[in-house]
């Protein structure tokens, strides 16, 4: 196996997980009371001022990486203001290589743990056009539900956000349990293959289409005003 090239994923899983729909309701009946840090407050607030500035659709590409995918989105959806958030700032800082001087002004990067952003997203009443979720992020062990999105306390905060919600990966059951999850809030999702000839927006995708593996995509729309869950209502 070459350094350009990816194992498939593991897991001790067989099918979705078994407390999958018990975690998913406790934390759509719980707010999240996590405190919020004030770099991420920080970070957030500055894109904040650009939101509020803005009179189009907003995109969120959130655990953008090195922004490759968030540049390929600027360029796909002119009309829009596009987001990239990443918590790693090595990630961040390699942005360069993936940006062109005709999509750089049409787009914004932020270092931001995403447990906070999305929750002050969803303070300040943002409601997206679109939102991306691509790889990595599977957490494959049966102990790591809670590490996936959505087995963590934050999940109710994504699904306020709204808009068409678009999520990537090389492990089905990852997408499978999310579509679950969504079915819990009666909000439907279609899971596709990605083709292997279709061009990859991020460098995990690369590696994993040179590895052989099959990808896939899940895409929801949500509902724009949130009101089928009582986490954040309770705030």
């Amino acid at each position: 196996m070459t350094a350009m090239e990816s194992r498939p994923v593991t897991t001790n899983q067989h099918g979705n997980h078994d407390d999958l729909t018990q975690v998913v309701m406790r934390h759509l009946r719980s707010p999240f009371k996590k405190p919020i840090q004030e770099h991420n407050r920080e970070a957030f607030e500055q894109a904040a001022e650009q939101v509020a500035k803005w009179q189009g659709p907003v995109i969120l590409d959130s655990c953008c990486g090195v922004g490759e995918s968030t540049a390929w989105l600027a360029q796909e959806h002119p009309d829009a203001l596009v987001i990239g958030v990443d918590k790693s700032a090595h990630r961040l800082q390699r942005h360069a290589n993936y940006q062109t001087s005709e999509q750089g002004q049409r787009y914004l990067l932020v270092r931001a743990d995403l447990q906070d952003f999305w929750r002050l997203a969803v303070e300040q009443h943002w409601q997206l056009s679109k939102h991306y979720i691509l790889y990595p992020n599977p957490w494959p062990k049966a102990a790591h539900l809670s590490r996936r999105w959505h087995g963590s306390p934050v999940w109710p905060y994504v699904l306020g956000l709204g808009g068409e919600l678009v999520m990537r990966s090389n492990w089905v059951t990852y997408l499978t349990e999310v579509a679950s999850s969504l079915a819990l809030v009666n909000c439907a999702a279609q899971l596709q293959p990605l083709l292997a000839k279709h061009a990859p927006i991020t460098p995990f995708e690369r590696k994993y289409q040179r590895s052989g593996q099959q990808l896939w995509q899940l895409n929801a729309n949500l509902p724009e005003d949130g009101r089928y869950f009582s986490a954040i209502e309770a705030e």
